[in-house]
């Protein structure tokens, strides 16, 4: 066995973010993840800037480790040529609005009766059933409904969408979570399941304290800008260098640790500070101390200073500065690929790390039906004259 999902077939139906996160997951653990898309068009993503070498480098960045070949959806050849995959796949992926699966007549109750063992993972903005069911959903959607983005920003200022596209991250996992927990239930019974997860129900479970402090408290969080909301001092300050500087010292021990490091250790014994509620009741006083001290000083020097006592610290890094960062090149989380069109592309690594079965990089993100053929014959073991049949009559 050389990876962790070797011989598991992925019917990969998705577009945008989610739906391929998730797929590309699965494919970074070696599961056959096969990306069906619309023939002409394909992925929407595939036509998103930025580019290089025509291919959309966005695209590229949720598909790697896939093949792709494309199915004219209307054709009801094509359908029928998806549901004889359905019957190989262990694993299909969706995330088309809910109904239109059903509309297509590849509903579950359609594909698990094609194939009892099918576990069918369904992404969406808002869950499979419910009021908001049919309603569009994208990440900055489920942000703002969730309440996330009405917690992010400064207190005196608008709401802020996060720099990233994380819910739909997040979604993804939730999606590989479910999916990997149903394989192994398959496994115990010998039977598929269907898998509902969405955007907002994905937000929401990111609120941590929110929730319970809205209805055991009845207070309702805000906006505290970089400020952690539950000790201080833990915030972002400027330096000399014109850099900010994340410092997070809000325990007691990191507070002494951080006082003595400013050369002032009295503030340890001061009473506004002495406690970690004391100080939160007084953040702005202790801020003010830190950022003086903070103004007055290069980063290298700040980061030296308070680093060195073993108070968490970092510059806020800018994106070119990520891309060259040590660690992460160590940990091969920025990698190079050769793609057959764009050529060499560098783009982020394999996250997860397993000793036995490690995970890689196979193939490099497919360009639109690039793996037809292959897939046809390797899947459904269709004769070559058969395939160039259904090409020349355009269904695949």
């Amino acid at each position: 066995m050389t990876s962790p999902l070797q011989g598991i077939k992925v019917l990969d139906l998705t577009r945008f973010i989610a739906g391929p996160h998730c797929g590309m997951i699965l494919g970074d653990m070696g599961a056959d993840v096969v990306k069906v898309e619309k023939k002409g068009s394909g992925d929407d993503s595939r036509h998103f800037p930025p580019f290089q070498g025509g291919e959309s480098l966005y695209g590229m960045a949720l598909n790697r480790n896939k093949r792709s070949m494309t199915l004219n959806f209307r054709d009801p050849r094509a359908q029928e040529l998806l549901r004889d995959m359905v019957r190989q796949a262990d694993i299909l992926l969706e995330n088309f609005r809910p109904g239109t699966m059903e509309q297509m007549g590849c509903g579950w109750k359609e594909l698990s009766a094609i194939n009892p063992r099918l576990i069918m993972t369904r992404l969406s903005g808002f869950g499979q059933d419910g009021p908001y069911a049919q309603r569009p959903g994208f990440d900055g959607i489920a942000q703002a409904m969730s309440g996330l983005m009405g917690l992010t920003g400064s207190p005196d200022g608008p709401p802020y969408l996060a720099g990233t596209f994380y819910i739909d991250y997040m979604t993804a996992m939730y999606g590989v979570t479910a999916t990997l927990g149903a394989l192994n239930a398959r496994h115990l019974t010998g039977k598929g399941q269907m898998i509902d997860v969405s955007l907002l129900d994905s937000a929401v479970s990111l609120l941590t304290t929110a929730i319970p402090t809205q209805l055991n408290k009845g207070e309702t969080l805000t906006r505290t800008g970089n400020r952690d909301r539950y000790s201080s001092p833990a915030n972002v300050f400027k330096t000399a260098s014109g850099d900010f500087v994340l410092l997070l010292s809000g325990t007691n021990p990191l507070f002494r640790r951080l006082a003595d490091a400013m050369g002032q250790p009295e503030l340890v014994v001061d009473p506004r500070f002495a406690t970690v509620d004391a100080r939160l009741q007084n953040a702005a006083a202790i801020e003010g101390i830190v950022q003086a001290w903070m103004s007055t000083r290069d980063t290298d020097a700040v980061l030296a200073l308070i680093g060195n006592a073993g108070v968490p610290c970092t510059k806020v890094a800018t994106i070119d500065e990520v891309v060259e960062n040590a660690q992460l090149r160590h940990r091969n989380q920025i990698v190079e690929i050769d793609h057959p069109v764009a050529g060499k592309v560098s783009t982020a690594g394999v996250t997860m790390k397993l000793s036995d079965t490690p995970l890689e990089i196979r193939r490099p993100p497919p360009t639109l039906g690039q793996h037809t053929f292959d897939v046809l014959s390797d899947w459904l073991s269709l004769s070559s004259s058969r395939i160039k049949d259904l090409m020349d009559d355009a269904v695949v």
